[in-house]
């Protein structure tokens, strides 16, 4: 069978790699070992404890997309087989969205810790990019779980693709604006010479793996753009279908190891290293001094606190006290 060229009755539309599967599960069971003995090490599980969740998320998806693999053609009568598929394109896909919101955690604590140059107050940073973050995945889990039956009638593997790209775009969107604020506070760490090395790790590996999660994110937005209505049994219909959908080597390089890059980066660069463990430490203004305490009130009106946020720090920003 020539690359490319469908399988009739194939759930993935090919015939999946039997190797690769492997190869992922082990990885992702590696990370997930070192992202949980590292939260247990720093007593980091707020902090990073979406990390360890997620790598055993990613090694329970991939096992089950070894089993798939061996396992792939569908008749219309073996539920296991299709059951098997679906949780683990559920599993793989469901991750990412999480481990965005594990990069608003870091941020914000990051915040914390030098909060007379965040952009937005360190305590809405979680909330308000969490909020929006349960949104997408409750969009995103739906809708991978209705694209992926192949069982299932046209219009509702289209529904399940409409949904899937609304929670991709929105995800997007909040990326940009999510980088935005890092790259903001970043600038603001060089203007005011602040040169913690920790600090400065972390947000580079924030970068690195927002822009990790952004290449996944275009990746799976333009498969969904294409056709991608699946009838197992029409082999002209499955040649029509997107390349991105009949390739198997987009999916393991721009899903999984561009997902494996960036749960490793975390274990190498592990935020509870560089970050207070708790977030009522912060830097004085002089950038070097460390406080203890809680965080200074804001005295500021609501109306210069509402245009603060809305301008992402850049007006009407909270003044801090000099440390004693």
């Amino acid at each position: 069978m020539s690359e490319g060229e469908p399988v009739p009755g194939s759930l993935y539309i090919y015939a999946p790699n039997k190797v690769a599967p492997i190869f992922f599960a082990i990885a992702f069971a590696l990370s997930a070992i070192g992202h949980t003995w590292q939260c247990y090490h720093y007593k980091s599980w707020k902090l990073i404890g979406l990390h360890p969740l997620c790598a055993w998320v990613f090694t329970l998806g991939y096992a089950l997309r070894e089993y798939g693999a061996f396992n792939y053609i569908y008749k219309g009568k073996n539920l296991v087989v299709l059951m098997t598929f679906i949780l683990s394109q559920v599993f793989i896909y469901v991750c990412p969205p999480l481990l965005e919101l594990a990069n608003y955690h870091v941020l914000g604590r990051a915040l914390y810790y030098v909060p007379f140059l965040a952009p937005l107050p360190p305590g809405k940073v979680l909330s308000t990019f969490g909020a929006v973050m349960l949104f997408v995945e409750i969009l995103n889990s739906v809708g991978v779980s209705l694209a992926a039956n192949p069982s299932s009638s046209e219009t509702t593997q289209h529904l399940g693709s409409v949904l899937t790209i609304t929670a991709i775009s929105l995800q997007l969107v909040v990326i940009l604006i999510f980088v935005t604020l890092a790259v903001i506070f970043h600038f603001r760490l060089r203007q005011a010479n602040i040169h913690n090395k920790g600090l400065s790790r972390t947000l580079k590996t924030l970068h690195t793996s927002m822009a990790l999660i952004f290449i996944r994110c275009i990746y799976r937005l333009i498969e969904h753009m294409g056709h991608t209505s699946v009838d197992l049994k029409d082999i002209d219909a499955l040649r029509n279908l997107t390349p991105i959908l009949r390739y198997e080597w987009f999916f393991y390089i721009f899903e999984a190891s561009l997902m494996l890059v960036n749960s490793v980066i975390w274990n190498v660069w592990n935020p509870a290293r560089y970050l207070p463990r708790h977030h009522n430490i912060r830097l004085a203004t002089d950038g070097a001094t460390e406080i203890h305490g809680e965080e200074e009130k804001d005295e500021r009106p609501l109306w210069a606190q509402i245009a603060s946020a809305l301008t992402f720090g850049l007006l009407f920003r909270k003044k801090y006290h000099q440390a004693c």
